[in-house]
């Protein structure tokens, strides 16, 4: 059954949606109660014609303000899903950038002639690369996890040898196998370590 509007008894026009009638509804009825408490007695007081074309001016107003706003919130939505993806897409350009000079250096390295003449020239050309590789992951915040001699941290090492010694505590770090980084709090890599064991006892010696 279709809902009648006020005084003129007829349907509501089938642009209104479900919503704006309803809201339509609520502010009639507020409005006749406002009336009926002003009033000395419990006539029926309706909304003349003027006054309910009014509302569904304001009605109709203030549905496409509510529908320019969803406009603008999906476009906002649109730009900035736009924006992150391009930021993902180029994360990685400062590093990119800033690990070219470990390039030029290690192409350096290779373009020295007769190698087996001159393997200081080379030890020191791959000695510079791996400080520069260094230098430019410290600017990215990577830090190189600094193992050797500590005692074994199940957070930053990794643990894949062990070195019968009695030179340090057992459990020490003895031997950096693989070196291990960390971004700000994060581990990139726990470091692969060799721990120290100690010797068996020599029974036949004590004998």
């Amino acid at each position: 059954m279709r809902k009648m509007q006020p005084e003129t008894n007829e349907p509501f026009d089938d642009d209104l949606d479900a919503q704006t009638r309803d809201f339509a509804e609520e502010t009639a009825k507020n409005m006749f109660q406002e009336v009926s408490k002003a009033s000395a007695d419990d006539e029926m007081i309706t909304l003349k014609k003027s006054e309910y074309e009014k509302l569904k001016r304001d009605l109709a107003e203030a549905q496409d303000r509510g529908l320019r706003a969803l406009a603008d919130l999906e476009n906002y939505r649109a730009r900035t899903n736009r924006l992150q993806a391009e930021e993902r897409k180029y994360a990685s350009m400062d590093l990119a950038r800033a690990i070219l000079p470990v390039w030029d250096n290690l192409n350096l390295a290779l373009q020295i002639e007769e190698p087996e003449k001159n393997g200081a020239a080379v030890i020191d050309g791959v000695k510079m690369v791996c400080h520069e590789f260094l230098r430019v992951f410290a600017s990215c915040g990577i830090e190189k996890i600094n193992a050797l001699h500590q005692p074994f941290d199940p957070n930053f090492h990794e643990s894949v040898a062990f070195l019968q010694t009695d030179e340090f505590p057992p459990n020490t770090v003895v031997a950096e196998l693989k070196t291990g980084f960390t971004l700000a709090d994060r581990v990139v890599r726990a470091t692969q370590v060799a721990l120290a064991t100690p010797k068996p006892e020599n029974k036949a010696a004590e004998e």
